[in-house]
């Protein structure tokens, strides 16, 4: 079940390239490219560049190379581990807990449907909240934000249950769950959802994309890949991220396309072709977009690739855009782009880091690596005090400094979890899976401060006059 790069790809849309493919990798090759420059000799690495002289360089596409390796190797397996945990919890669920399995001996044990509105992610357990705080109101400064939070992690959860939680809990008009296909990896890999937020101050379409699912080695695979598209003008780009936003293997990212295959739609082009026709249906009403990790990479490069295709009518009508532990998606070129097409469009962008968070801090930031922020970042620290810095502390995940701290802070919150009830009320009630994610990140800091949890508590406790960020 590896999730592969086909080696028939036309990269005549780019500028300049790097490809990985770890499918082809082998020691002894590996070992050579350790020692040697030269990466048109390498089986595992395509790159529009023959030589790679920056050993540090050669160093972490190596290591992204052996990490690709083990996630194609251990992906069935971690869906299997996947798919045990999330039955197993909503099994218990369903059968009113370890108590409630005492119904075996009256034959009453219920098997819960995975399909079903009652089934939850292993994201949906880890915080079970599903209604809007009620005392952020539409019109106040921090409304898109805790609302786009909310959709963020609901995204998570099948379309049944995200469904009739938009209808029948926050009264919304639900417009539509999206499975979207990925070319590189033949598979409905990208998944998003789509509401209507009509009231008495605004008329918002909400997109809100799926961020990495825990067990799903293809997001990971996404995440991870290092691999990236130089396009003439616009910088480079993270290509796993375009990969599941709708890049094309035959032509990259044409204006117009004709999908012979309606099973397999595209994100960006099912979206754009979607919003285009509900906002000339109302005037009024403008959109936003929205994701929490992985989604919210995906949130920055659907304007990217608006403004790369000149659709001024949709990027006139996007509102903003709010990302909550988001991954860099390009190098500096691109970055500055983005600032300029936000600026002249009076987009909001919004990117929301919480704590020691690790996944704003990758891909790195340094000499061996192009990635890179851009904009204000929106922090939040342990209290959920909010600041608005030109980047997020220890910007770069491997730290000396940073690690100390980040299991510092790991601790605390572990702490915090047990009392937090106490001093906010029960709708901050952290239940177990969450708890032991806390656990898990003494050992690995930064994973459990990605959790939604987390940032759904920033959005509702953080100080409003920071929630507008300009762009």
């Amino acid at each position: 079940m590896a999730a592969v790069i086909d080696d028939i790809c036309n990269k005549a849309f780019s500028k300049s390239f790097m490809l990985f493919k770890p499918e082809h990798l082998n020691v002894f090759d590996l070992l050579k490219f350790l020692f040697s420059p030269k990466l048109h000799e390498r089986k595992f690495v395509e790159s529009s560049h023959p030589t790679e002289f920056n050993f540090a360089h050669r160093i972490l596409i190596i290591i992204t190379i052996i990490v690709l390796k083990l996630l194609q190797l251990f992906a069935a397996p971690l869906a299997l581990l996947g798919f045990v945990v999330e039955f197993s919890l909503n099994f218990l669920s369903a059968n009113g807990g370890v108590f409630g399995l005492l119904n075996i001996f009256r034959l009453k044990l219920k098997l819960p449907d995975s399909s079903s509105a009652d089934y939850q992610s292993i994201v949906g357990y880890m915080d079970e909240r599903i209604t809007l705080d009620q005392s952020i109101k539409p019109g106040d400064a921090n409304y898109n934000a805790a609302l786009c939070m909310m959709a963020s992690k609901l995204v998570y959860e099948n379309e049944a249950r995200v469904t009739n939680i938009v209808k029948d809990v926050w009264k919304m008009e639900f417009l539509g769950f999206f499975n979207f296909w990925n070319e590189y990896i033949k598979k409905s890999a990208t998944q998003a959802f789509m509401l209507r937020d009509k009231n008495s101050v605004c008329d918002t379409i909400v997109v809100s994309f799926r961020g990495t699912s825990p067990f799903s080695a293809y997001d990971w695979i996404t995440d991870v890949e290092l691999s990236w598209y130089e396009l003439e003008g616009f910088g480079k780009v993270h290509a796993g991220f375009m990969k599941a936003l709708g890049l094309q293997k035959s032509v990259g990212w044409p204006k117009e396309v004709n999908r012979k295959d309606k099973n397999k739609p595209l994100a960006y082009y099912t979206l754009r072709k979607r919003l285009t026709k509900l906002l000339k249906e109302n005037e009024n009403a403008k959109f936003v977009v929205t994701g929490h990790s992985l989604g919210g990479a995906l949130a920055v490069l659907f304007p990217f690739i608006l403004a790369f295709h000149d659709e001024k009518f949709l990027l006139q009508r996007l509102e903003g855009v709010y990302t909550y532990g988001q991954p860099r998606v390009g190098d500096p070129k691109f970055g500055e782009f983005m600032a300029k097409t936000f600026s002249q469009y009076n987009i909001g962008f919004h990117r929301f880091v919480y704590g020691f968070d690790m996944v704003p801090r990758l891909p790195l930031d340094d000499k061996a690596s192009m990635f890179k922020h851009f904009g204000p970042c929106i922090y939040f620290d342990f209290f959920y005090k909010a600041k608005i810095l030109e980047e997020e502390p220890f910007k770069n995940y491997f730290s000396i400094v940073g690690a100390v701290m980040m299991r510092i802070r790991a601790f605390l919150e572990l702490g915090r979890s047990l009392i937090i009830v106490r001093i906010k009320g029960k709708e901050y009630k952290e239940g177990v899976p969450l708890r032991m994610m806390r656990v898990f990140g003494l050992l690995a800091p930064g994973v459990n401060a990605h959790c939604p949890q987390d940032y759904v508590n920033s959005t509702r406790l953080g100080t409003k006059g920071f929630l507008v960020s300009p762009s």
